[in-house]
């Protein structure tokens, strides 16, 4: 994750920096492969996100039980699969 992040932080600082800087990072992302790779650190911290947050509710006390853990973890991933989808359809 924290690998992920620097690649991120790098596209985005290479974008800001000029307008070839903007416009290398844009024939980058013109590949396959670059928007893949993209697409998995946006899903790894989608379920990062979403996993935080269901622990933070259930560090309030909720959710804490058996059944309510299970139900919990899957709302977590169903939740995840719609923000991965949301950002496969954001890039391509």
């Amino acid at each position: 994750m924290f690998f992920a992040v620097a690649i991120l932080m790098w596209m985005l600082a290479k974008s800001l920096s000029s307008e070839a800087g903007f416009a290398a990072v844009q024939s980058m992302m013109s590949g396959f492969f670059a928007k893949f790779i993209v697409w998995g650190i946006l899903t790894a911290l989608a379920y990062h996100l979403v996993g935080g947050i269901r622990h933070l509710i259930m560090d309030m006390g909720y959710w804490e039980e058996l059944p309510s853990g299970k139900a919990s973890a899957s709302a977590a991933f169903i939740i995840t699969v719609i923000l991965s989808v949301l950002a496969g359809v954001w890039l391509w």
